[in-house]
């Protein structure tokens, strides 16, 4: 999907006028309805932090949502422990970003200094925390432990859902 392409498809979705000035890459998002602003919003800020424009527009499902963390709150200026804190996250030839989203059903981008979650509200929560974990030097088997346990909870309260039916 090319620029224009995606810019004609967030219109179209959000009911949203966008301008994006390509000197200097500000957006100005207008509108009507405050909520398709804010998911617009949402949509060019995912597709700016790295997230496929497809992606970023599951954000028009109300139970999706969008979550950015700063690696620069946690190391300030520091760069070798911001590479070492985005090497942590995204592993060896990306398996460990992969795995996380095996075990939540997010999306990760790992985009300059950020992180960004996007999935299921809930689903987004405790990735979040298992990236915080690693963040927070954790070993790698003890944040997959912590997603298969959570994974199980989930399953079991579905479960338990279901035979209430």
């Amino acid at each position: 999907m090319n620029i224009e392409q995606t810019e004609k498809d967030i219109k179209q979705k959000t009911e949203c006028v966008i301008n994006v000035d390509s000197a200097d890459g500000l957006v100005e998002i207008s509108g009507h309805d405050a909520l398709r602003l804010f998911d617009c919003k949402d949509i060019v800020l995912a597709i700016g932090r790295g997230f496929n424009p497809k992606i970023a527009l599951k954000l028009l499902n109300e139970e999706y949502s969008l979550e950015v963390i700063r690696l620069r709150d946690i190391v300030g200026g520091n760069q070798k422990q911001l590479e070492r804190l985005r090497s942590r996250v995204i592993g060896r030839e990306g398996k460990v970003r992969r795995e996380i989203e095996r075990l939540t059903g997010c999306e990760i981008a790992v985009y300059g200094k950020t992180i960004s979650i996007l999935g299921d509200a809930m689903d987004v929560a405790t990735c979040h925390r298992a990236i915080e974990m690693l963040l927070q030097g954790a070993m790698h088997k003890t944040v997959y432990k912590f997603l298969e346990k959570e994974e199980e909870k989930e399953r079991m309260a579905k479960d338990q859902i279901s035979l209430n039916s």
